[in-house]
C-alpha cells in the first residue's frame, strides 16, 4: 500500500467517523468507505494507539479520539468561524421557529457544523453537527454546487453517481434543474428529497474570492416551508448569508 493510498484510508476512515456522532461498529465504517473490515480494523487500532480514535470497551464502538481534539483546538484559531456564525444561525432560528443551520464546504462535501433549534415542536433531524453530505444533496449541497462555475459543476456531475444511494431526483438533469432553480432565486430549496416530509432551504456564504464556502440551513417539515413562506424564508436566509459573508471576509 502506497503511502498516498494509506493516507487516503486514513482520512477516509477519519471522516466517515466524524458522521457517526454516536459513534460506529468497525463494520459500518468499512462499509462507509468501502476498506475491507479486516483492513479498516488494522487502520482504527493503529489511529487508536496515538489517540486519534477511541474505543468503547464494552460495545466496541469506535469515537473520535482525544489528540483529534487537541489539534482542532489548534487547528480552529486559524479556519474556525463558528463563533461569527453563531449569531446568524441563532438569528434565524429566532426569526422562523424552525432549526437553523450552518455548514462548511470541504471537498466535494458539506459538513454541518452548528445547529440551533426554534421554538416550534416539531423537528426534522437530516441536518446534525458533524452531519456530511455530497453536493447536490440536501440544501446547503445544492446551493453550494449551484453557485459554483459551469466547467465546475460539468465536471463534478460527470464524473459522480448520486442516485444510487439517493434516488433518481439526484440524477444530473434533475440536479441541473434545480440549479437553474437556485441561480435564479439566491437561495436552494430541498422539497423533502432526502426524508420525505423534510424540507430545507438554504443561502450560501462566500470567500474572500467570491466562491461559495459555507452555506446557512433553515430546516422543518412540509406544512412549514408551503411556497406562500418561501419567499419570506428566502429573504432572512439571504440576508443573513450577506450579513455573515461581509463579517468573515473583514476578520
Amino acid at each position: 500500500m502506497t503511502d498516498n493510498h494509506l493516507v487516503g484510508k486514513i482520512g477516509a476512515l477519519l471522516r466517515a467517523l466524524s458522521a457517526r456522532n454516536t459513534g460506529a461498529a468497525t463494520t459500518d465504517l468499512a462499509r462507509d468507505t468501502g476498506i475491507p473490515r479486516p483492513t479498516a480494523h488494522r487502520l482504527l487500532s493503529s489511529l487508536a494507539d496515538e489517540g486519534f480514535v477511541d474505543r468503547d470497551q464494552q460495545t466496541g464502538s469506535w469515537f473520535l479520539g482525544p489528540e483529534l481534539y487537541l489539534l482542532g483546538q489548534t487547528a480552529g484559531s486559524r479556519y474556525d468561524v463558528t463563533h461569527q456564525a453563531r449569531d446568524s444561525v441563532h438569528r434565524l432560528a429566532t426569526k422562523t421557529g424552525e432549526s437553523a443551520f450552518f455548514s462548511a464546504l470541504r471537498g466535494e462535501e458539506t459538513v454541518c457544523l452548528v445547529r440551533e433549534d426554534g421554538d416550534f415542536p416539531i423537528r426534522s433531524f437530516v441536518l446534525y453537527e458533524g452531519a456530511r453530505f455530497p453536493l447536490g444533496v440536501v440544501s446547503a449541497g445544492l446551493v453550494l454546487l449551484a453557485f459554483q462555475d459551469d466547467a465546475t459543476i460539468d465536471a463534478y456531475l460527470h464524473r459522480t453517481d448520486l442516485t444510487t444511494r439517493w434516488g433518481p431526483e439526484h440524477s444530473p438533469e434533475s440536479i441541473r434543474e434545480r440549479i437553474a432553480r437556485t441561480r435564479r432565486h439566491g437561495y436552494a430549496l430541498n422539497p423533502g428529497l432526502v426524508v420525505e416530509g423534510s424540507w430545507g432551504m438554504a443561502a450560501a456564504v462566500f470567500d474572500t474570492q467570491g466562491k461559495p464556502a459555507w452555506a446557512l440551513t433553515l430546516t422543518g417539515i412540509e406544512s412549514r416551508f408551503k411556497p406562500s413562506r418561501q419567499p419570506d424564508l428566502g429573504a432572512l436566509l439571504l440576508h443573513e448569508a450577506h450579513t455573515l459573508t461581509r463579517a468573515l471576509n473583514t476578520r
